[in-house]
């Protein structure tokens, strides 16, 4: 006989892969209730996702996982080389350096370690409730919440099933996040069909868990072989802090060829062994056909209803984009669950995460399809034209990358369009503040910051800095050592980019993309008006 449950929460979470485990991490940090829910009884133990860059970075470490010193996470102080058939350099892509946020532009992770270290803060929060092997069923939306069904489910070799006589239960959420990866069942319940941009290759994915350490000259390379495009990278630390780090190879199915052909252990070592990577000296992980594709969702919300990740968007991982993007999301998704659940906005501002996320990602998409369509060359003589132009361009322009990353900036929402700095991730620097020293994040906090140069005035009217602390907004004047500023710039990282920039305003969302920036308080506070109507948020009164 099955036992039945119910829980009442602000968020329910269905699917608990990375993106879904840091919107729970972030709400219940803030202390809302939240029920995550996962068909599968345990994590999903192979490798996946091993890559990610300096905005996630961040976000990682502002719900405590530092990429710099964290034993889940490795990076390489190096450049990521294309080269052709016969080693030439095509170009080189700037994976050594850190970004304007003090992180480095490229870290790389094994999927589990890190889902595990995301469970790990999850069991420090008593209003996260996960409920692992429960398939959700029935999805109902009405005017106050959601209500969802779910059963217990068992595993059954490869497949997953409800369990005859398990449990079965409700969920009643004020809000519903469905995260539950590219065939979401939340989207097929909402009716919503992605754009399909019909970009197709089929590529085998290897990890190689390493008997030893090896050195790779760089760490990682892309090999633009008409022969058979392959990709080198790392795959994260090893299962221990002494183990060998571990290693993806990525080889493009070529016509003819069959996910079984390639996928079998004798095929693998086959195309390993250039690499001298064998069964003597390493151990084969997982090795698994995956269509690269690109597809996304006009529309990521309905009511109180919103997607993210896989389940809003598909990428080829040529960009290494795709869990980033899902994070994204999910920063950006809770800061607007955050103001209406405190009624400072209604449903519709989730309109607003829409449409933001909706044209970052379709930036990151095209990106990688482009970085796709340049590497999965497969005609000998088009390689050999494509060879000679990137060559000619590299030697010329010594750029670093066939296209600029980062550059994408946020749809229509909250931040000002017409700001050259705004609608992108912001500037973070080391500071002094309260007798502690570090990154600006750790040591001053995070959420809707104003950061004003300290020999200015009250940069906001009264009205309007109620309603900006109203929101848990902050404001902190920032100066160089002996100013007498809340935030003493140590480094000089603020006090460069604002001189540079031409502003003395700086404002931050949650989400650490800058909202605004101004040169004048009277600027600044129009600015300010803009983004509350933008964002929905009610006056003080209407909020009374």
């Amino acid at each position: 006989m099955s036992t039945n449950t119910h829980h009442d929460c602000d968020v329910a979470i269905v699917g608990l892969g990375p993106v879904g485990l840091f919107s729970a991490i972030v709400l219940g940090t803030k202390g809302y209730r939240v029920v995550g829910l996962d068909r599968w009884a345990t994590p999903y133990a192979r490798p996946r996702a091993v890559t990610f860059d300096h905005e996630i970075a961040r976000l990682l470490n502002s719900i405590g996982i530092n990429a710099d010193d964290d034993e889940c996470i490795d990076y390489y102080d190096a450049i990521y080389r294309w080269q052709n058939a016969n080693g030439d350099v095509l170009t080189e892509v700037d994976w050594m350096n850190q970004a304007d946020d003090g992180w480095r532009n490229r870290y790389w992770f094994s999927q589990p370690a890190l889902e595990e270290r995301l469970r790990q803060i999850i069991a420090s929060l008593p209003n996260v409730t996960l409920l692992q092997g429960h398939q959700v069923g029935e999805i109902q939306q009405d005017a106050d919440g959601v209500t969802l069904t779910h059963r217990e489910t068992e595993v059954n070799g490869t497949s997953c099933t409800v369990k005859e006589g398990g449990v079965t239960g409700t969920v009643r959420a004020a809000a519903l996040i469905g995260s539950d990866g590219a065939n979401s069942k939340v989207r097929a319940d909402l009716g919503l069909t992605m754009q399909d941009l019909e970009f197709y290759y089929d590529w085998l994915v290897v990890d190689v868990l390493p008997n030893e350490d090896k050195e790779y000259d760089p760490p990682h390379y892309q090999v633009c072989d008409p022969v058979r495009p392959t990709t080198v990278v790392p795959g994260g630390p090893g299962p221990t802090p002494t183990s060998p780090r571990r290693r993806r190879w990525e080889f493009m199915a070529l016509p003819g060829e069959t996910a079984a052909e390639l996928e079998a252990d004798e095929r693998v070592w086959e195309l390993l062994a250039p690499f001298d990577v064998t069964p003597d000296n390493a151990v084969l992980e997982r090795a698994v056909v995956w269509r690269f594709q690109a597809k996304y969702l006009d529309q990521w919300n309905v009511g109180r209803i919103a997607l993210a990740g896989d389940a809003a968007h598909l990428m080829p991982p040529f960009a290494g984009e795709g869990m980033c993007a899902g994070l994204r999301d999910a920063a950006n998704l809770c800061w607007h669950l955050d103001l209406i659940l405190q009624g400072h906005a209604g449903w519709d501002s989730l309109d607003g995460y829409s449409s933001e996320r909706l044209t970052n990602v379709r930036w990151y998409i095209d990106f990688a399809v482009d970085l796709g369509r340049t590497i999965c060359v497969a005609d000998p003589a088009e390689a050999a034209e494509r060879d000679s132009r990137m060559i000619a361009e590299h030697l010329v322009q010594r750029e670093i990358g066939p296209v600029h990353p980062h550059l994408a900036t946020l749809g229509p929402g909250a931040w000002i369009a017409d700001d050259a700095h705004a609608g992108r991730p912001a500037i973070a620097g080391r500071v002094a503040h309260h007798g502690r020293f570090g990154r600006f994040d750790d040591v001053v906090g995070t959420g809707w910051m104003l950061l004003s140069d300290v020999r200015q005035a009250a940069p906001l009217p009264p009205e309007q800095q109620a309603r900006f602390e109203g929101i848990g907004g902050r404001i902190v004047s920032v100066g160089a050592p002996g100013s007498g500023a809340d935030v003493i710039d140590v480094e000089g990282a603020y006090g460069r980019w604002m001189k540079q920039q031409g502003v003395n305003h700086l404002l931050v969302r949650p989400d650490f993309c800058v909202a605004a920036t101004a040169d004048t308080a009277d600027t600044l506070a129009t600015s300010m008006d803009t983004l509350f109507d933008a964002m929905g948020v009610r006056s003080l009164a209407g909020a009374a």
